[in-house]
């Protein structure tokens, strides 16, 4: 028995090349374009004036093990002031707090 001869059912390269070329490329539905995240939430913000206004006692880890305690009395894109009670004030920079919480 001989195999048998088989067409190709695809169009070959240059036809569908001529058919996009010819006709206009398919709509898209996909609604309005999405627009990327914003890159600031004002999260970190909202919740050091929350603190600030409230004079919350806070904890702050630093990232070599040492542990503090104070009122954040203002802040930056840097740093925190720190009030501590019987202890001087410290100017914390952010890179190095490990974590925080409210005591």
């Amino acid at each position: 028995m001989e195999p048998a001869n088989r067409r190709l059912i695809r169009p070959s390269f240059n036809e569908a090349k001529n058919d996009a070329k010819n006709n206009r490329p398919p709509a898209r539905h996909d609604g309005p374009k999405r627009s990327s995240p914003p890159e600031q939430t004002n999260a970190e913000n909202f919740y050091y004036l929350k603190q600030m206004q409230s004079k919350t006692q806070m904890t702050f880890v630093l990232k070599d093990g040492e542990v503090l305690k104070g009122v954040i009395e203002w802040y930056d894109k840097e740093c925190l002031k720190v009030n501590r009670e019987g202890d001087p004030n410290l100017l914390l920079f952010k890179s190095n707090i490990k974590y925080m919480y409210k005591a």
